[in-house]
């Protein structure tokens, strides 16, 4: 039976200029433990967070942020602000070229395009796509993070632009290492949803029609974090390696000494 989450309090404020901010701490793992809080955050990016959201951030005690954004949208968004003290590790997790045209549309593009390309399911499809592809084809990326974190990268804070696909995946990865209940990481991975912490969408015309409903509801599936998206990396797991346990041995070459290690860091100590 799954744990209920528990209702610890956290310092989780509404930062100005950071999206979808949060500690995972508290998650519990199928062996009765939980996540340490002050270890592992993930958010949005930190490219337009303000002097207050800085100076929270820098109380954190943080190691090292994890920046897996890809030159196009660090060139839209802004480099992450410089927090000292703090190592800043640009992982992309996604190749610059790929989709710009694409998400240029989503930008600008008009509702007959948007229909076009999005209507009919076909903006759910390409995230379960998108999803399945980070699993198979990140191996090296998600390998060096667990690495990390095993050795000297705690406490860490994981985004990627929304801070909901890319550093989803790598937080459920890294969840998934220590033996956190997979319902656990999706109810995490569902928060991204909650109205304060959703990405604000971006369009290049300003007027109402830019945003009608019906252009919302096509552009929804992109910035929802649906349970669906998350279930197929789970399932890409499974058909390409057969287990987690073979994902993370074969595929990201973590041993049982650094599976070990990464426990020490991110748990809290068993009673």
């Amino acid at each position: 039976m799954t744990q209920q989450l528990p209702q610890v309090p956290s310092t989780e404020p509404e930062l100005a200029g950071v999206r979808n901010f949060r500690d995972v701490g508290g998650l519990p793992t199928v062996d009765g433990r939980r996540v340490r809080q002050g270890r592992l955050f993930r958010s949005g990016h930190l490219a337009h967070a303000t002097a207050a959201d800085a100076a929270f951030l820098s109380t954190l005690g943080l190691h090292t942020v994890f920046d897996f954004r890809n030159a196009a949208d660090q060139a839209l968004d802004g480099p992450d602000v410089e927090l000292p003290g703090v190592r800043n590790v640009n992982i992309p997790l996604t190749d610059p070229a790929d989709g710009s045209e694409f998400w240029k549309m989503v930008r600008d593009g008009h509702l007959d395009d948007l229909r076009k390309v999005l209507g009919d399911g076909r903006a759910a499809d390409r995230m379960t796509a998108s999803y399945r592809s980070i699993i198979k084809t990140r191996t090296g990326e998600h390998s060096r993070v667990l690495h990390a974190l095993a050795e000297d990268s705690v406490p860490a804070l994981m985004h990627c632009a929304a801070g909901k696909d890319r550093a989803g995946v790598s937080i459920a990865i890294s969840l998934l290492a220590v033996g956190v209940e997979r319902d656990a990481i999706e109810a995490d991975y569902l928060k991204s949803n909650d109205l304060h912490r959703r990405y604000r969408v971006k369009r290049g015309d300003a007027s109402s029609a830019a945003k009608s409903p019906e252009v919302m509801e096509l552009l929804s599936p992109l910035f929802e974090a649906r349970a669906e998206y998350l279930a197929a990396a789970f399932a890409t797991v499974d058909e390409v390696w057969g287990t987690p346990d073979r994902y993370l041995a074969e595929g990201l070459g973590i041993t049982p000494e650094t599976r070990e290690k990464l426990r020490v860091r991110l748990l809290d100590d068993p009673s």
